[in-house]
């Protein structure tokens, strides 16, 4: 089975492409087996291509302990750009559990993906929580966002790990925390749901732009910087939210056995 490993600002991902040869469903402990760092390939994320009847390609993607996740910002922008190269194209479209996706090529070597309108915001009192009450967002997968005054001081894994699994959230949550630089720059630190701390989050860095700006803290064109480097959003007149970021290959092999 011949796998491709990419990152896109450090959130790194095995893809597998299975376009045209079926290797069939993969169990839980296979993906947790790929995605382990000292047993198998290592990646935050393992990424399915399949065939699409609606798109170029439909993205299936795995979080680490195996689940199944409907959106994930930065392996969209990994996959376009495999397509996009085969295609010699400068754009496609990626079938996602969380709808059709609209990618295209950007300046210097960037990617930017419409990640489409969010399916709601809301906010959230957890009395149990030492943090403000959060913004919760659905940008086709759930996210919880704090504002805190200094992101560096927040415990990530302790408090990112105890809301992920608050009983608010049935299906878990991935959780942002995010200091404000100004209307136009936002610093952002992330736990994943079933993937745990990550150097970047695609849909995440779109959470943080739309809790901003309907907190009234930022403007429709922001600046995310993560552990990994920079995402660019912006939140356009539809709603729709235009995520624009690198991405980068690593290397290509094979796996024997399973």
């Amino acid at each position: 089975m011949k796998f491709r490993k990419m990152h896109g600002l450090g959130n790194d991902f095995v893809i597998l492409d299975q376009k045209q040869i079926k290797h069939g469903m993969l169990t839980n402990a296979q993906i947790r087996y790929i995605c382990d760092r000292h047993l198998g390939v290592g990646c935050d994320q393992l990424v399915v291509l399949e065939p699409s009847s609606v798109a170029d390609i439909f993205a299936r993607f795995y979080n680490g302990d195996g689940s199944e996740s409907d959106a994930c910002g930065n392996a969209t922008r990994c996959a376009a750009d495999i397509i996009m190269k085969e295609q010699g194209s400068q754009s496609c479209t990626i079938e996602t559990g969380a709808g059709v996706l609209n990618c295209m090529r950007a300046d210097e070597g960037m990617v930017t993906v419409d990640m489409g309108a969010p399916v709601s915001v809301g906010n959230l009192d957890l009395t149990e929580d030492p943090l403000d009450s959060p913004t919760t967002v659905d940008m086709g997968n759930p996210h919880c966002v704090f504002f805190v005054d200094n992101v560096e001081d927040i415990d990530v894994e302790t408090l990112g790990s105890a809301v992920e699994n608050n009983a608010l959230f049935p299906g878990r949550t991935n959780v942002e925390f995010v200091e404000i630089i100004n209307d136009t720059k936002m610093r952002q630190r992330t736990w994943e749901r079933g993937a745990g701390i990550t150097l970047a989050c695609g849909s995440g860095a779109c959470a943080v732009a739309v809790a901003g700006l309907n907190a009234g803290k930022t403007a429709r064109k922001v600046e995310v910087e993560l552990d990994g480097g920079a995402l660019f959003i912006e939140l356009a007149e539809n709603d729709h939210v235009l995520m624009t970021g690198p991405i980068a290959y690593v290397f290509d092999g094979e796996i024997k056995d399973l």
